[in-house]
């Protein structure tokens, strides 16, 4: 369940950030749907790398071994 909600908030936060950019000028004119096929790969793939840093963040234990 933890893992869900990490995924769900990440993706929400790389959406928001990748909305940001202006990348129309990258692909040819009047190809649209590269472009937002660019952006959902791009959204993904940071919403991946994310979530799996929070989540190994979490796990670390930073409590000395007795």
């Amino acid at each position: 369940m933890f893992k869900l909600f990490v995924y769900m908030i990440s993706l929400m936060l790389s959406i928001f950030a990748v909305s940001g950019l202006n990348i129309n000028h990258i692909f040819k004119k009047g190809h649209i749907n590269e472009s937002k096929c660019f952006i959902l790969i791009i959204s993904l793939a940071l919403t991946y790398l994310l979530a799996n840093f929070i989540i190994d963040i979490s796990s670390i234990n930073l409590m000395p071994l007795s």
